[in-house]
């Protein structure tokens, strides 16, 4: 049995991964992509991996083996794409055009796509592990899958009222998933303090 401060940590790195998707995404729908906004989302990254573990964790009874080949491969893509974006945020948005131009193309650009590749791949299919383990809500694991999917299509082309919207709506899904995560582990918390399970912060029933 995992500590219950994973999912908690997990969860609130995925309001902080969620807000830091949305939140520059909504500005960039005004301003255009700033150095302020690509700093956001490229650090920002580094808060998925903790929060689909959590995310894992929360239906990991019921998603089975496919769930666990599932939150492995999405783990490894999201590991890859995160890379991506600090990369395109944090290091090609301060080159100029020729220098981009010339890094993308040789092997770079490859590489990108690859890990482009990969984490679209293992989002699909985790979240066709959440559809059918049905712990999250069922809109939430659809909007999950489709809105990540189209993040990472959009992730090199020019920024549109169209990826600002698709950043909000990954925001919202996000945050939605983290708040089902953190009450989930809250309320199992609660209960095992309640009965007196040994090691539920040292808590038994009948003690003061």
């Amino acid at each position: 049995m995992f500590p219950s401060w994973i999912s908690r940590f997990g969860a609130a790195c995925g309001v902080v991964l969620g807000l830091s998707i949305g939140v520059p995404g909504l500005i960039e729908a005004f301003t255009g992509e700033t150095a302020l906004t690509s700093l956001v989302i490229g650090l920002g990254a580094a808060f998925g991996a903790p929060a689909l573990t959590a995310f894992y964790l929360h239906q990991s009874e019921s998603a089975g083996r496919f769930g666990a080949v599932a939150y492995a491969v999405n783990l490894i893509g999201l590991c890859l794409f995160s890379g991506v974006a600090f990369a395109l945020n944090l290091v090609i948005f301060f080159l100029d055009a020729p220098v981009v131009a010339g890094l993308l193309a040789g092997p770079t650009r490859f590489a990108l796509l690859t890990g482009v590749a990969v984490f679209a791949v293992g989002t699909v299919l985790f979240g066709i592990s959440m559809v059918r383990a049905r712990v999250f809500p069922r809109p939430a694991a659809w909007i999950y899958m489709l809105s990540l999917v189209a993040l990472t299509a959009l992730a090199q082309l020019p920024d549109t009222p169209l990826t600002s919207a698709v950043h909000v709506v990954a925001c919202g899904v996000l945050v939605w998933m983290s708040a089902s995560v953190w009450s989930a582990g809250a309320a199992g918390t609660a209960g095992a303090v309640r009965s007196g399970v040994p090691g539920a912060g040292g808590l038994r029933a009948g003690r003061p």
